[in-house]
C-alpha cells in the first residue's frame, strides 16, 4: 500500500480532542488530490473513451448506468444529467434488476457499469442477465486485469494513481475520476446532438436555469391598469398618488397616442423638492422628467432586462417596455423579475 503522506502519518491520529486541522493541511490534501486528478488525466486513452462516447450517441435506445455503494450513486448522477440533456437514460439498480427491473431491457440499449475494482460481485451476477436481454455492456474500470472488463463488450479503463484516502481504501479520488469522466462524456454528447439553449431550457423549466432561458420581459412585465402613467403637462403633486400606488417607483410620461416620452422617478421628486421647495407646486412633470430612459422590448428575455438594469453607469429598478414605434405596452421591475426568480 505504500507509506501514508507526512500530512496523514500516524503522528497525527492522536484522540480528536488533541487533534487539529489547520490551513496547510487542507492546502496540501488539495494539492494531493489535484496530482491524483492530473495522473488520471495524463492517462485516460482518449481512443477508448471517444469509441465510448459514439457507442453512446449512435445508441437508438436507452443508455442505463448501473453501480454499487459510492460508485451507484455516480452512476445515479450521472443518468440524471443526460435526462437532463434530453438523453434516454436511466439508473439500473443491480440488486432490484435481479427481482424484476431487468425486464426494462432492450437489445437497442446500452448498459454501462461503473466499478473501481471491477469485481464487484453484483454486477458481475448482472452480466449474464444483461446478456440474454441482449443488451450491450459496458464497463468503467480502474483495476487493470478485472473480471468485469473480461466479460463486458468494451471496458474504459478510468487510471488512478491512489485514494487520497490514507489508507488508500475510502473511494473518494476514483469517485471523483468517474463524475469527471462521466459529465464530461455528457457535454461531448450534448454538443454532438447540437442541443440548443431553448432545448436544454424546456427540460429545466422550474429552476432559474430555466426561467433565465425562457421567460420574456412580457411573461413578467406589468401591463394595462397596472401601469403608472401621466402626461408631460400634469402637474408633479396631482400625481404623487400614481407615483407612489402602483409600486414601481416611477410614472411613465405618455402623449395622447401611449408614445413614451420620459420617466419620472420618487428620486426625481425629493432632488426636485430639494431645489425647488415650494416651486414644484407649480412644476409639471414634463419639465423634471428624464427624456432619454432605458428601455426595453417585450421580446427581449427577462434574464437582459435585468442586466440592463444593472449596467453602468447606475442601476435602475424597472424599464418601461416600448414596441418598435415607441408605444408604451408595460413595465418590468427589478423587484418582479427577483419574484420571478430570477
Amino acid at each position: 500500500m505504500g507509506s501514508l503522506p507526512h500530512y496523514l502519518s500516524s503522528s497525527s491520529s492522536s484522540s480528536s480532542s488533541d487533534s487539529k486541522i489547520d490551513e496547510t493541511t487542507l492546502l496540501d490534501l488539495f494539492k494531493s488530490q489535484q496530482s491524483h486528478l492530473n495522473f488520471f488525466f495524463q492517462n485516460l486513452s482518449l481512443p477508448q473513451t471517444l469509441a465510448f462516447t459514439r457507442t453512446l450517441l449512435s445508441t437508438s435506445g436507452t443508455i442505463f448506468f448501473s453501480g454499487v455503494g459510492k460508485s451507484g450513486f455516480v452512476a445515479n448522477k450521472i443518468s440524471q444529467t443526460l435526462v437532463s440533456l434530453g438523453i434516454r437514460s436511466a439508473f439500473l439498480s443491480p440488486v432490484d434488476a435481479l427481482h424484476g427491473d431487468i425486464g426494462i431491457l432492450s437489445p437497442d440499449d446500452v448498459v454501462v457499469l461503473f466499478s473501481k475494482s471491477g469485481n464487484t460481485d453484483e454486477l458481475l451476477r448482472l452480466v449474464p442477465c444483461v446478456r440474454a436481454k441482449g443488451a450491450y455492456l459496458i464497463s468503467l474500470t480502474s483495476i487493470q486485469g478485472n473480471a468485469l472488463a473480461a466479460v463486458c463488450d468494451v471496458n474504459v479503463h478510468l487510471p488512478l494513481e491512489r485514494e487520497l484516502c490514507p489508507f488508500d481504501l475510502a473511494p473518494v479520488t476514483s469517485t471523483a475520476i468517474q463524475m469527471v469522466f462521466g459529465d464530461t462524456v455528457a457535454i461531448a454528447l450534448m454538443e454532438a446532438r447540437n442541443l440548443t439553449r431553448e432545448e436544454y431550457a424546456a427540460n429545466h423549466p422550474a429552476g432559474r436555469i430555466g426561467k433565465s432561458l425562457i421567460f420574456k420581459v412580457k411573461d413578467v412585465m406589468k401591463k394595462q391598469e397596472e401601469l403608472p402613467v401621466c402626461r408631460e403637462g400634469d402637474l408633479i403633486m396631482d400625481q404623487l398618488v400614481e407615483l407612489t400606488s402602483k409600486g414601481c417607483g416611477c410614472l411613465l410620461v405618455i402623449d395622447e397616442e401611449y408614445h413614451l416620452i420620459g420617466t419620472f422617478t420618487d428620486g426625481d421628486l425629493r432632488r426636485t423638492l430639494k431645489a425647488s421647495g415650494e416651486g414644484i407646486f407649480k412644476l409639471t412633470v414634463g419639465e423634471m422628467c428624464n427624456r432619454k430612459p432605458r428601455t426595453i422590448s417585450p421580446d427581449a428575455m427577462a434574464v437582459d432586462a435585468m442586466k440592463k438594469m444593472e449596467a453602468p453607469p447606475s442601476p435602475v429598478q424597472f424599464l418601461p417596455v416600448i414596441d418598435n414605434q415607441n408605444i408604451v405596452i408595460g413595465i418590468v421591475t427589478l423587484h418582479g423579475l427577483v419574484s420571478a426568480g430570477l
